[in-house]
């Protein structure tokens, strides 16, 4: 029951990437249902190594991977330019570029602290709560755009989820999540608001197929964009490992618990680009879970890699999942998404804001995060591929905040002589 709690409540994002991806590139109903399951089955072998490790790959913590909203636009990007092939080739090209410029990577680890990750989980909130507004509200301009019902279904998602959390005890309160969205989704039916045109249980199996797009091509220059992102990537993962390990408690070393959560995107990266998706990266979004339901175990999410797999299978479960209303699912997100922002909150909380230097890193990194967030579009007159990197906010918020905290705190300052018999002392 935990693992189906996480899964729907991430499931709107591969079935939002598929669909996307299958509108702009204009694939068939088929294609498209082949490419819904390839992403599931994806992302539940990407879960499984996370969450269990596979040799050096996967940080063995409660991770769930999911589809990235910037390389579904980059993918996209690079197939209308270059053919389809190409883009897969491109995906296959960054996860392998990941091993390359990890041992790099990893000597710079400790220019993230407390400051620069706490930053970052109050844009990656920011980022996430627009998100699920636009789930809730729909398209501006069309004529459900912010419809009463719509809310109506978000608002009562939420209250049933804190009338759960506050009046059950034990397994049921830990599960308020899920059974707010049980509660949501039978309104949607009372309503009508529920999808079941696509309710049916053939075809049964869906089998997804590799390479789908034939023999990947692999061009390194149309692979740059999403090499660029990588690094953005990499960045995003150590926030998240060392925000989930404060989350759970974690013993392990963060260093190389991070490593192994970017090895892990690495080499679930490349089998996503064999298998026709764009880059499969850890998500940060079932941190949220994890605090609001303290249920910390990564055996949990190695369940939800389980039940992505069966999704990826068995087409009617996927239909079912698909069925529920974007709404009910937003109002759900909005919960569990602002939660990571308190998460940033706390971190930033252990640091003294009143400090001059510390005060300038988080407010001219949230200054530059927050731009691209709540006014899309701002670097539009920029080339494609930087404008994709410079209206990442998340990422551009916490490389900004890394090098605003080296330029206060590394910079010109001089290590100090201490004398050993004074330390002790102390």
């Amino acid at each position: 029951m935990f693992g189906t709690q996480h899964v729907l409540v991430m499931a709107a994002s591969p079935i939002a990437s598929v669909f996307l991806m299958a509108t702009a590139l204009g694939f068939s109903s088929e294609l498209t249902l082949q490419l819904l399951s390839a992403t599931f089955l994806v992302c539940g072998l990407g879960t499984l190594v996370q969450s269990l490790g596979l040799g050096g790959c996967g940080a063995r913590l409660p991770f769930i991977m999911l589809p990235g909203g910037a390389p579904i636009m980059l993918f996209i990007l690079i197939a209308q330019q270059n053919g389809v092939a190409t883009a897969s080739g491109a995906v296959i090209l960054t996860g392998a570029f990941y091993f390359f410029v990890l041992p790099v990577f990893r000597r710079l680890l400790r220019f993230f602290p407390s400051i620069v990750v706490g930053t970052m989980l109050l844009l990656v909130s920011v980022n996430l709560v627009k998100l699920s507004g636009q789930l809730i509200v729909g398209q501006p301009g069309s004529a459900t755009f912010a419809a009463p019902q719509q809310l109506l279904l978000a608002f009562s998602t939420i209250a049933i989820t804190v009338l759960c959390s506050r009046l059950l005890r034990g397994t049921l309160g830990q599960l308020s999540i899920l059974l707010g969205l049980f509660g949501g989704s039978a309104l949607a039916l009372a309503l009508g608001a529920f999808d079941r045109s696509g309710l049916s249980l053939f075809p049964l199996l869906s089998l997804p197929t590799l390479m789908p797009f034939g023999v990947p091509r692999f061009d390194l220059f149309a692979s740059i964009p999403l090499m660029l992102f990588c690094l953005v990537s990499m960045v995003e993962a150590t926030g998240q490992t060392v925000a989930i390990s404060e989350a759970v408690e974690s013993t392990q070393d963060v260093n190389r618990d991070v490593v192994r959560t970017i090895r892990g995107d690495a080499l679930v990266s490349i089998l996503g680009g064999f298998m026709g998706t764009s880059l499969i990266i850890t998500s940060g979004e079932n941190i949220g879970v994890i605090r609001a339901t303290q249920v910390r175990s990564r055996y949990v999410t190695a369940v939800c890699g389980v039940l992505l797999i069966l999704f990826a299978l068995l087409a009617p479960l996927a239909r079912l999942i698909g069925g529920v209303p974007e709404a009910v699912v937003g109002g759900t997100s909005l919960v569990v998404f602002a939660i990571v922002g308190t998460m940033g909150i706390d971190m930033l909380r252990k640091v003294d804001l009143r400090d001059h230097a510390n005060m300038y890193v988080v407010s001219i990194a949230l200054a530059v995060g927050l731009l691209p967030i709540l006014v899309p579009g701002v670097y539009s007159h920029f080339p494609p591929g930087v404008a994709g990197l410079l209206g990442n906010g998340v990422a551009m918020g916490a490389l900004t905040a890394a090098v605003m905290n080296f330029l206060f705190h590394c910079v010109g300052r001089q290590r100090t002589s201490v004398d050993p018999k004074a330390k002790l002392t102390h």
